[in-house]
């Protein structure tokens, strides 16, 4: 292999830095730089960390290095925190295509799916990839593979648009070629060459073949984001419809880019990720309130989904009415509901500075959140609006009816926002990760959690939310750890949050179980209570895997379900449900899980 003859061409000083590397007791990114310059490339230039770790994986357990070992590999790694919360996180999106939202603060680039901007990093992957999810996947886990990342433990996040408005035959066929990929990395097979030239010859999505300069501006705003795409991706728009029925009438073949597949070959698919060396232990779709009903959070959760991103953006019906948004809070009450229900992680979008609202209004609109019930989600992306050219929001800026915050307002909301949320909560994100050059106006710090953190050590507090607390790389005991449980009201029962904390209550791992009071959503789910997430943490490690000292070590997963056992036994449940990932049904049915159609199931 041409890689392989590159290495050997460096054997002596990839062998040369790789000893130092191994025989340091401390180690940083300076020391690592400090070694890099010890031993130039070709005399002048650095290597790269995805060529020591090609080397290290070609030379550890040879005649000049010492076994492979994983210490030394983290040592190796690029952006070590990437995967430090357990799992290793993969992103795709979906194709260009209409949405049912008329958001005036949502960017129109007819180039993406809706809501996204083509120059975002996981955007420019996808259309590099031409949306197609085979290659987006099974080149993201190259890439983290060839930075030392692990690959055996992967959630999977489909971004893109309204989820639910896409035809049902292309979700099916989307997830099922995740699950392809998935497995063909783990048996290094790599089909993506076949998969390019197809799309070369038919889709207009291929690099080669897209080329569309047309824009919308939100100034002018005179053609609308779904007009745009329906008449430039025509062919694309309702290919997998159109393929469906030729294919059910035998009118044409698959080939690897047919946006067709069948609900039981997803099935097949599921049971070979159960036991494969590459698993998807979580899978997230994004969707809107106004598209949840019953049948869909079952249908979604058919697909394999465990969690859902859904955006409430604000929970004031006027501002919600003023930003085109579409739906009314009683309609993000009864999404949350329902896949609360059913056991769904529920991730929400909330966007302060939305037009119409204020920073006071922003901070009371964000109490509510936790203070109402019918809300109370697990996770939080906090997006401040921030004025995008192709956003109808131009209009209102240029009349002066809209101004984004000052960094002091902002910064006022979001420290508020860190103050009060509460530690069964994690925020993924607190500032959206927009290139600053497509920002007219409003905040371009990325680094605003910063900001905000400083902000807080000077008023003497610490955030209590997840994220804040994770124990990352640091090594503990049981004997450092104490179980925690937060009790609140869900809004069908209560819900517990079961964690291992340390006196500085760094978090370790926890459990949501949810203990219902309602009619289930299905019948499978009668009598049970549900455990909605297990999540340890540290950096993520193969199934069945473990390193000393580490969180993952120390079988904290089979204690906090045990725990549950038990409470749910108490509070007089006879079974207990876990929504799992279709990579953890191996995991459950070792601690007493059976297989059911939607759910696993224990009897109590």
């Amino acid at each position: 292999m041409a890689f392989k003859t590159n290495i050997d061409n460096y054997r002596e000083p990839l062998i040369a830095i790789l000893e130092e590397i191994i025989d340091a007791d401390a180690f940083d990114d300076k020391f690592m730089d400090k070694i890099l310059r010890r031993h130039p490339k070709d005399g002048k230039g650095f290597f790269r960390r995805d060529e020591l770790i090609r080397a290290y994986r070609q030379y550890a357990g040879t005649d000049v290095l010492p076994p492979f070992d994983q210490a030394i590999l983290a040592k190796l790694r690029l952006k070590p925190t990437r995967t430090i919360s357990g799992v290793t996180p993969v992103t795709v999106l979906t194709k260009p295509f209409p949405c049912p939202g008329k958001c005036i603060f949502c960017p129109n680039d007819i180039r993406m799916p809706k809501s996204y901007l083509s120059d975002e990093p996981g955007a420019q992957r996808a259309e590099l990839n031409a949306f197609d999810p085979y290659l987006q996947t099974h080149s993201r886990l190259t890439a983290l593979h060839n930075t030392g990342h692990p690959t055996a433990k992967i959630e999977i996040i489909i971004l893109g648009g309204t989820w639910s408005f896409y035809p049902e035959t292309y979700q099916i066929w989307f997830i099922k070629r995740i699950f392809d990929a998935l497995h063909d990395f783990g048996k290094g097979i790599n089909r993506s060459e076949e998969v390019k030239a197809a799309l070369r010859e038919t889709s207009q999505l291929h690099p080669d073949m897209n080329i569309t300069n047309t824009t919308i501006h939100g100034e002018i705003f005179d053609r609308s984001y779904n007009q745009v795409v329906q008449t430039i991706y025509d062919r694309e728009m309702y290919r997998s419809r159109e393929e469906a029925q030729a294919i059910a009438g035998g009118l044409v073949e698959r080939t690897p880019i047919t946006e067709f597949a069948t609900w039981s070959e997803l099935e097949v698919a599921h049971e070979e990720n159960e036991t494969a060396r590459c698993r998807c232990v979580g899978l997230v779709i994004e969707t809107r309130p106004d598209h949840i009903s019953e049948e869909e959070v079952l249908r979604i959760r058919r697909l394999g989904c465990t969690k859902v991103q859904i955006g409430f953006q604000s929970l004031n019906d006027a501002v919600l009415t003023l930003n085109k948004r579409g739906h009314d809070v009683a309609a993000t009450r009864r999404a949350v509901h329902l896949l609360r229900k059913a056991g769904f992680k529920i991730h929400a979008h909330w966007m302060p500075n939305l037009y119409g609202s204020s920073p006071e209004a922003d901070i009371e609109d964000y109490r509510k959140m936790f203070t109402d019930r019918d809300f109370c989600p697990d996770e939080l992306k906090i997006y401040p609006c921030s004025l995008i050219e192709s956003a109808e929001l131009m209009q209102y800026y240029r009349r002066g009816d809209w101004r984004p915050y000052t960094q002091d307002e902002l910064l006022t909301v979001l420290t508020e926002v860190f103050r009060v949320t509460p530690p069964y909560v994690r925020l993924t994100r607190v500032i959206r990760d927009i290139p600053s050059t497509d920002i007219v106006v409003g905040n371009k710090k990325t680094n605003f959690r910063e900001l905000v953190d400083k902000n807080l050590v000077r008023e003497g507090i610490r955030s209590q939310e997840i994220r804040s607390r994770e124990i990352r790389n640091k090594e503990v005991s049981m004997n450092d750890l104490r179980l925690d449980v937060v009790s609140y009201d869900g809004g069908i029962g209560e819900e517990l949050f079961l964690q291992y904390v340390t006196d500085e209550n760094d978090i370790a791992g926890f459990l949501r179980l949810s203990l219902p009071e309602e009619e289930p959503i299905t019948p499978e789910l009668t009598n049970a209570a549900m455990i909605r997430e297990v999540h340890v943490y540290g950096q993520s490690l193969r199934m069945g895997r473990s390193m000393d000292g580490k969180a993952q070590h120390l079988g904290l997963g089979t204690k906090l379900i045990e725990t549950a056992v038990e409470i749910a036994r108490d509070a007089g449940y006879e079974r207990l449900a876990v929504i799992s990932g279709i990579g953890t049904r191996e995991y459950y049915r070792k601690r007493g899980f059976a297989n059911g159609t939607l759910y696993q199931i224990r009897e109590l």
